[in-house]
């Protein structure tokens, strides 16, 4: 039953992440390769670049086959059916979105943990995997990154990787507990609109 849950939380994040990416590709008016390239980066970037990080084969990635299946129908049904997709999206996209965050910053700091790293490490691992591929996704697209101006994000990754790293977490239980924290504090601090302060002074 657990396994069966993270699978599906797995699934639900890469899925949204995929969409964010096809979205954004169709605003910048790419093709449809350009549209599939952006989508498989926004969902499966952040993973790469912390297995690379973590010294961890990034073939581990080729054998999510199923994953990237459902993420290629999807993104298929999102170019065949742009309207049904766009308003599931609208209803349910940035609670999708908040528990890829939470799931994917969760998985990294454990993968991190298990590998014996430190704290520090264990931190951007958890930031790295849950904001990777939205990173990845507006350098490519020629944005300024959203994570890092606009809205607070990767600080619950962060925070994530944290608590983690400091031994606070531990069992399935707490773990999706920790999920569920993740995902609350994303959608209170998108709801109220917490923006983390700028520097007053400018160059």
């Amino acid at each position: 039953m657990i396994d069966l849950t993270w699978e599906v939380l797995n699934v639900i994040g890469s899925l949204a992440f995929a969409i964010s990416g096809a979205i954004v590709a169709t605003s910048e008016d790419y093709d449809m390769l350009g549209v599939y390239v952006l989508s498989f980066v926004t969902a499966f970037g952040g993973g790469a670049i912390r297995n690379v990080l973590l010294g961890l084969p990034v073939s581990l990635l080729w054998e999510q086959q199923t994953l990237f299946l459902l993420v290629f129908v999807t993104i298929s049904l999102y170019m065949l059916f742009p309207r049904w997709i766009m308003k599931t999206w609208n209803r349910w996209g940035n609670l999708s979105d908040a528990i890829g965050l939470a799931a994917f910053s969760v998985q990294g700091a454990i993968l991190a943990a298990e590998a014996g790293h430190s704290l520090i490490a264990i931190i951007v691992a958890a930031t790295l995997t849950g904001t990777g591929g939205g990173i990845l996704r507006d350098v490519l697209a020629k944005r300024k990154p959203l994570v890092f101006r606009d809205e607070i994000y990767a600080l619950w990754a962060a925070l994530a990787g944290a608590l983690i790293g400091l031994g606070w977490i531990s069992g399935p239980w707490m773990t999706y507990a920790l999920i569920v924290l993740i995902v609350a504090l994303r959608m209170i601090s998108l709801h109220y609109l917490w923006r983390l302060p700028k520097p007053r002074v400018r160059p």
